[in-house]
Order: C-alpha cells, then sequence, then structure tokens
C-alpha cells in the first residue's frame, strides 16, 4: 500500500470531509485568485474582450505542475464569465459517445473543463476537433453499408484544457487552444497569503511568522500549503490551544518529517539513492524509478518539477544528476573524489 505523502502535489479524492474544505478554500474571482499576475492580466483582456462582443472566450489551455491552481483557475473564468461550468477528465471520457454527450447537453456560453486533457483517446480527439473548431458535431448512425454521417450543430462553447504534460497533447488539439498558458511556481510570499486566506476561511488564528514558516516549506505549491495548514491545525487543536503560532507549527512539521526545503522521506530517500549509487553522475530516469519504485511518470511530474525549480537536481542529454547543493542538505560527503 501506498504511504500517503503529505507533499504530495496530486489531488486527494478519499476524504469527502477534506474535499468539501478544498472547495470552499478556492478563491472565486480574479481578485481573490492570489498569484499567476501575468496569466491573470492575459485572461482579464481576452474575458473583457469576449464579454463586449458578446461572445465565448476563446479555448483555454492551462498547463503546468500539478498543484498550481488550474481547475481553481477554470472556475474563476466561468464565474468572471457568468457562465455554467462543466467539469470531467480525460480518462472519464473513454468512447466518442460519452463526448458527444457532454456536448450535446451543453448551453450557449457554457465552459467545459478538462482536467488531463492529454488522457483522450486518438477517436474521442477526433470528434472535438469540429466541436472546438466549427461548433459542429459529427456522428455516425447505424453500422455496415447501411451507416450515414450526420452533422449536429452545437452551442458557442469554451473548452478549458488542462494538463501537467502539454508535450504530449496532439499538435492538431494544443492548435485549437487560442489561449495557452503555462502556471508558474508561486513565490514563497505569494504562497503566505493563501495560507493566511485559508486560515481565515477554516476560522483558525495563525500568526505571521507561522504562515511564514509554512510558506517556505509548502513547495511554492498551493495545494500543498492548504493540506499543510489543515496537519498544523489538527496539530494546533490538539496539543495546544487552537492558535497557531511559529513553535506549534515548527513541531508539526517536525512530526510530519518536512524539513526546511518542504522535501518529505521520500523526496530525500530518492536523492539519497542516487548519491549512493551513482554519486554525481548522470542516471536515467528508468534507473531512477527502479531505485525508488516508482513510476517514471510519477518521478517527472511529482518529485522532480520542484527539485529542479529550488536547485537539487539537474536534467541533463545523458539522464538526471543530483547536486551538490543537495548532497550538503542531505549532510553527504561532497569531497572531489566522490563526484
Amino acid at each position: 500500500m501506498a504511504i500517503e505523502r503529505i507533499v504530495d502535489t496530486s489531488a486527494h479524492d478519499d476524504d469527502s470531509e477534506e474535499q468539501v474544505i478544498e472547495i470552499t478554500l478556492r478563491p472565486q474571482s480574479f481578485d481573490e485568485y492570489v498569484g499567476q499576475e501575468r496569466l491573470k492580466k492575459n485572461l482579464k483582456l481576452a474575458i473583457a474582450a469576449a464579454k463586449k462582443r458578446g461572445e465565448p472566450v476563446d479555448h483555454v489551455l492551462l498547463y503546468g505542475p500539478p498543484g498550481l491552481g488550474k481547475t481553481t483557475m477554470a472556475a474563476v473564468i466561468a464565474n468572471e464569465m457568468g457562465a455554467g461550468l462543466r467539469v470531467t477528465a480525460g480518462p472519464a471520457i473513454e468512447r466518442s459517445g460519452d463526448l458527444a454527450s457532454i456536448l450535446t447537453n451543453l448551453n450557449d456560453g457554457d465552459i467545459l473543463f478538462i482536467d488531463e486533457i492529454h488522457r483522450l483517446s486518438r477517436a474521442v480527439e477526433e470528434v472535438l476537433y469540429s466541436a472546438m473548431e466549427d461548433f459542429k458535431l459529427d456522428i455516425v448512425i447505424g453500422k455496415g453499408p447501411a451507416a450515414r454521417s450526420v452533422r449536429l450543430d452545437l452551442p458557442k462553447f469554451t473548452v478549458i484544457g488542462a494538463t501537467t504534460r502539454a508535450g504530449s497533447l496532439a499538435g492538431p488539439l494544443r492548435d485549437r487552444f487560442g489561449l495557452q498558458h503555462r502556471l508558474e511556481f508561486y513565490t514563497a510570499p505569494e504562497i503566505e497569503k493563501i495560507i493566511t486566506r485559508a486560515a481565515s476561511i477554516l476560522g483558525s488564528s495563525i500568526k505571521p511568522d507561522a504562515a511564514e514558516l509554512m510558506a517556505d516549506r509548502a513547495r511554492l505549491t498551493p495545494r500543498i500549503a492548504n493540506r499543510l495548514l489543515k496537519r498544523v491545525r489538527d496539530y494546533a487543536d490538539i496539543n495546544g490551544d487552537g492558535i497557531i503560532d511559529y513553535q506549534v507549527t515548527t513541531d508539526a512539521l517536525k512530526l510530519l518529517e518536512v524539513d526546511e526545503l518542504g522535501l518529505d522521506p521520500a523526496d530525500r530517500q530518492l536523492l539519497a539513492s542516487m548519491l549512493e549509487h551513482y554519486g554525481f553522475r548522470p542516471v536515467g530516469l528508468s534507473t531512477i524509478a527502479a531505485l525508488t519504485g516508482d513510476e517514471t511518470t510519477t518521478i517527472e511530474d511529482f518529485y522532480e518539477p520542484y527539485m529542479m525549480q529550488i536547485g537539487l537536481i539537474e536534467r541533463t542529454p545523458r539522464g538526471r544528476k543530483v547536486t551538490k547543493k543537495a548532497a550538503r542538505h542531505l549532510g553527504k560527503d561532497i569531497s572531489p573524489e566522490n563526484e
């Protein structure tokens, strides 16, 4: 059984109470949405122009590491447009008929949000092409010699696609998105604002130095920041007076084994294994997966982005390489003979 990681950037869906809390923490407008200023500036312009013309906003592709707010941004766009939002995911649309059912139930101006859009099947993509470009749905009725193609008119709608792997998206599908934006990692002050806002919504009292400490260990990711806040709040309620101060936060993070760089035991084990077996030499992704027991996609999507962002891992033509900064963080020997 996989151990749940507090710094895992994937969404957890096994706890209904957590889901309810997460929904209430999501900002509902651009004014409430902290960070991603360049993205917000571009989207505000596109939305204002679309509303002035009385048209749906152009199709939007949001990509970047998990946990940065792609789903939240889709909801904000829908709210700013005053449009209905239909949410689905690439793996959930197994057949072209599933997509046809979703599209024919949309209304004018609605927004269809497709998470993990890179996992759509080729047959579903073929149907989506004409739907996005011409607002037409081509379906085949009957089988064999009696089969005939019928083209149905669809309401004017907007597709918002989200993916952590933009490079895996088929070129023709990617080209149909008029707005393509990458969500960047947040800064520590932005994460601190998010934590303070979330604590206020949750009804918890938090000290500024506690919010700053938590922000430094949240891996520059809002989803992790909110998850850390909830666990520290639990610790404060049981082991204190409910007030989240610096000492309570320090003790809670020590219990969670989240260090000063935001790494948990799984992260440190990955770096230690690479150092132990290969030192500072490059190592292939499949070899790292064998060392850790993780899938290569897990390493690419969940381990690498943040550790590359803070300079613990480098990607070279020959493979991944642990940096001296990572070795120093782990307290390892960085003498020349070990390189």
